[in-house]
């Protein structure tokens, strides 16, 4: 089942195809992590609150 590398949260297989790297099974952050955000090839801390 596909999760979140960052916090272990579910994805679906969707969610996955669209947002994770080529040949990748998992996400490096999911919409859950309201802290960190995908920048490029990298995760990084969010700048700004997310609300």
């Amino acid at each position: 089942m596909p999760e979140c590398n960052n916090c272990g949260g579910f994805v679906t297989e969707r969610y996955v195809r669209v947002f994770a790297p080529d040949g990748s099974e998992n996400v490096r952050v999911c919409p859950n992590c309201e802290d960190k955000l995908r920048d490029g090839a990298e995760v990084r801390e969010a700048r700004s609150k997310r609300t």
